[in-house]
């Protein structure tokens, strides 16, 4: 033992150690009083969460009760890899991990092993086998987690609630697509399910307690077809615990438990602590305790793209129209088109390698979409029957590679099941093999993925752009939704929104529809706001000639890949104002969603003093303009933000 371990935990517990973070902020105290796995976790002497159970159910040995902490040790790790498809391109990671050994009934049934850096704890739990005489059990089955998050009094939750399965579209549900809930005390249960990964929480301030102020995110990582996808499920006021799939998931089949042979380790727990919301925005912990699982085929490549389906819906997946949008990304200078549902039935397989060979002319790619149904759902879009078998998902992708696609958007899975954690895994590993890049719709959250496995670009698991094609709501509440996923959703994971279109409505006339609430800066701030390394905008061919210039321009040669973020103000649902970095180039960007304009002076230190600034921002009647702009020496400019609107500034 190191004395970072001996340090003492103002309790009564019987055995302990405290696993403290680089700068000795975060501390995390570890017991096995009563026989029970507990731990508790504080930040600058504020407690984050009240003594909180650890430990999970095999199916042949309880070991949330009855063990015993054997031994422990702490050792500094560190880790510094670089990724291409993150919100940081360049990560040094450090941390201390501490390893407890429990026992029980002689048997070294557990490690539990967790991280603390310097602003986020990671958790998970390794088995072993249980060797009785001559007889030893091998393998397990997963029951449940006791995995739990005791927060304080008065703490406020922002979360999305997840839906009971079998239902939506075409009973598509869960799929990671509702509305969150902003400001509300804890102690509710979602819609009756918990809430889906991540969740925001802010311990605020109380009369008691005037100075408390620390926000928490709560989420997994790590986790591929060894194991299930975790929900939160509240226990009771400020009590939230792991919770494992739901039974009528994927039509019923399958378990909703994990079965696993021994040594294994399990997907890691996260918490990110910060006493503002910058630790939450700039963590990178979902991908800094994963690794590679293997290698890229190829040199994979990033950029921006165009996307028919949102504005023109099913009928626009016709040989011409997607003849006209590769045409379009090229005078865009897009590196795809992605060509959604039907394509196959209303362009088919040879007019579809004619588009290819098409497209290749002009320098542009193609992502196919594929609906990756077997039997878990209703839904009818086609190719269908494709993605859930081997033999001929492999053909599939064979006939992609030699077609020159450069790859799939597989919607409509069916929940967060082992067997569906296989499929996400078996769909990224064979994809990988045919040179094929991933987006992932109607799915479940990536956890870790875009460092597990190199292939994966994105994934939807949100309420995106979809819905403002659909439902005027949706439209008129779309700056409260984006001031919220730079928080959450996408703080952990990318994001495929699809969305910054500079269409006035949703319609390929763009003269009927549901209506754009939202400014054309709004749309370009949001490009940057939202992370994902492939992106294909909601941007139209009328574009060109029916959108400002300078918008349609700065879409030409926003990036869609970062070296740097940087949070610098903002509130879940009202405001957002952060900074991204793209070799040389820093771009700030804001949305506001209050009914008062967002006024603010922003301290720019990412620009040199007396720097040349570009700045695109909207007047009360979200008519936007550009004009360019010295800094002053203090590194100062004020901004404001109308309702719907947003400002760009970048050098």
């Amino acid at each position: 033992m190191t004395a970072l371990t001996t340090l003492a935990v103002a309790s009564a517990y019987a055995l302990d150690t405290k696993i403290v973070s680089p700068n000795g902020q975060i501390a995390v105290a570890i017991t096995d009083e009563g026989g029970r796995p507990m731990y508790q976790v504080e930040r600058s002497g504020q407690t984050v969460l009240m003594p909180s159970p650890l430990g999970v159910k095999l199916n042949f040995a309880d070991l949330t009760e009855g063990v015993k902490m054997q031994d422990y040790n702490v050792t500094p790790v560190s880790d510094t890899y670089e990724l291409k498809t993150i919100k940081q391109s360049h990560v040094t990671y450090e941390a201390n991990e501490g390893v407890c050994q429990f026992a029980k009934d002689g048997w070294h049934a557990m490690d539990i092993i967790i991280r603390v850096s310097n602003r986020d704890i990671a958790i998970r739990y390794k088995f072993y086998p249980k060797k009785v005489r001559n007889d030893e059990t091998r393998v397990a089955v997963v029951q449940s987690e006791a995995t739990g998050f005791v927060l304080p009094d008065g703490t406020l939750t922002y979360l999305c609630p997840q839906s009971k399965p079998m239902g939506g579209f075409a009973r598509t549900s869960p799929s990671y697509e509702t509305s969150y809930t902003l400001d509300e005390p804890a102690g509710k249960n979602g819609w009756g399910e918990g809430y889906t990964f991540p969740c925001l929480f802010r311990i605020a301030p109380t009369k008691a307690q005037p100075t408390r102020n620390l926000w928490v995110l709560l989420s997994e990582t790590g986790t591929d077809g060894n194991y299930v996808g975790c929900r939160l499920l509240n226990a009771g006021g400020t009590n939230y615990r792991i919770g494992f799939p739901q039974q009528g998931e994927m039509n019923g089949q399958g378990t909703v438990t994990a079965a696993v042979s021994l040594p294994c380790e399990t997907p890691w727990r996260t918490i990110t602590l910060g006493s503002s919301l910058q630790n939450i925005v700039e963590t990178t912990v979902a991908w800094d305790v994963v690794k590679p699982k293997y290698k890229a085929s190829k040199n994979y490549t990033y950029g921006a793209g165009s996307w028919s389906w949102i504005i023109g819906m099913d009928s626009s997946c016709n040989f011409d129209e997607q003849k006209r949008y590769i045409d379009f990304s090229a005078a865009m200078g897009y590196r795809s088109v992605l060509i959604d549902a039907f394509w196959d039935r209303q362009i088919g397989y040879e007019r579809m390698a004619e588009l290819a060979r098409y497209g290749k002319s002009k320098g542009v790619g193609i992502f196919l979409w594929y609906n990756s149904n077997g039997s878990w759902n209703d839904a009818p879009q086609t190719p269908i029957g494709k993605m859930d078998r081997p033999a001929v998902r492999r053909q599939e992708m064979k006939w992609m590679h030699d077609t020159g696609i450069l790859g799939i958007k597989v919607d409509f899975f069916g929940g967060d099941k082992q067997p569906m954690m296989q499929l996400y895994e078996d769909i990224l590993t064979d994809a990988n093999d045919f040179g094929l890049q991933v987006i992932f719709h109607g799915c479940t959250l990536p956890r870790g993925w875009e460092r597990m496995y190199p292939n994966y670009v994105a994934s939807e698991a949100v309420l995106a752009s979809e819905n403002l094609h659909f439902g005027q709501g949706a439209c008129d509440a779309e700056a409260r939704n984006a001031c919220i996923h730079p928080f959450v959703r996408n703080t952990v994971g990318s994001m495929d929104f699809g969305g910054s279109t500079l269409n006035k409505y949703y319609n390929a006339d763009n003269a009927h529809g549901t209506v754009r609430r939202t400014s054309d800066v709004y749309a370009m701030a949001t490009a940057v706001l939202f992370q994902s390394s492939v992106q294909h905008f909601a941007m139209a061919p009328n574009n060109l000639t029916d959108a400002p210039a300078w918008a349609v321009d700065f879409m030409k040669d926003v990036p869609t890949t970062w070296d740097e973020v940087h949070f610098i103000d903002g509130y879940p649902g009202k405001y957002v104002v952060l900074a991204r970095r793209s070799g040389d180039t820093w771009y700030v960007v804001g949305i506001n969603a209050q009914d008062q304009p967002l006024k603010r002076n922003l301290y720019l230190p990412m620009f040199a003093k007396n720097s040349a600034l570009t700045v695109y921002s909207d007047n009360v009647l979200l008519q936007g303009s550009v004009r360019q702009e010295i800094l002053p020496r203090k590194q100062q400019l004020t901004i404001t933000i109308p309702k719907n609107g947003g400002v760009v500034i970048k050098n």
